[in-house]
């Protein structure tokens, strides 16, 4: 792997650096009147913008998350099962409703409402556990970097790319939810 491979990736970080240098750059050449540097603070921000919004970008399938970065992170069980349980128990609900069995609307209403529990518990260990991840393959990387071992410094960045996909799949569900409820 090279020195480099970090670089085609979209990093958070790297934004926010390039995003606060073209906002420095366009400020200075407006002071100074001079179009040039403010067009290329602007441009250099605009860059910035693209490469954050690219650091974030994962597509949630059924069972997992794929990142920019090409990494694959499982759901956690609980994420699956908390999901079928409140389908399973909508539809009780309903069902029981329609033909007035207040036994199995009851009955669906408490299994919709475990499955929402169930499902927040599962996003939860997603996301606390991407978080790990992503720390750990930041400093084991830095480590490995500094002592000059290739192999060790590849496995903490696989490491950091796996735990920022799941912290990212934990936090669309998250924030869909959120929207589903206002």
């Amino acid at each position: 792997m090279s020195d480099n491979s970090n670089n085609n990736k979209p990093s958070t970080l790297q934004s926010y650096i390039d995003s606060a240098t073209g906002a420095v750059q366009s400020a200075v050449g407006s002071l100074t009147g001079n179009s040039g540097d403010q067009a290329k603070g602007d441009l250099r921000q605009d860059k910035a913008q693209a490469e954050y919004d690219a650091s974030q970008a994962a597509v949630k399938i059924p069972g997992g998350t794929i990142s920019s970065a090409g990494a694959f992170a499982k759901d956690d069980p609980n994420r699956t099962q908390g999901s079928w349980n409140q389908t399973v128990g909508a539809a009780k609900e309903t069902l029981g409703g329609l033909v007035g069995n207040e036994s199995l609307k009851s009955a669906g209403r408490q299994q919709n409402l475990e499955g929402q529990q169930q499902e927040a518990k599962g996003q939860l260990h997603d996301y606390g556990h991407g978080m790990g991840d992503r720390v750990q393959g930041t400093v084991g990387g830095a480590v490995a970097g500094l002592t000059g071992d290739k192999e060790g410094q590849a496995h903490y960045e696989e490491l950091h790319d796996k735990g920022k996909t799941q912290q990212r799949g934990a936090e669309h569900d998250i924030q869909k939810q959120g929207e589903a409820n206002y």
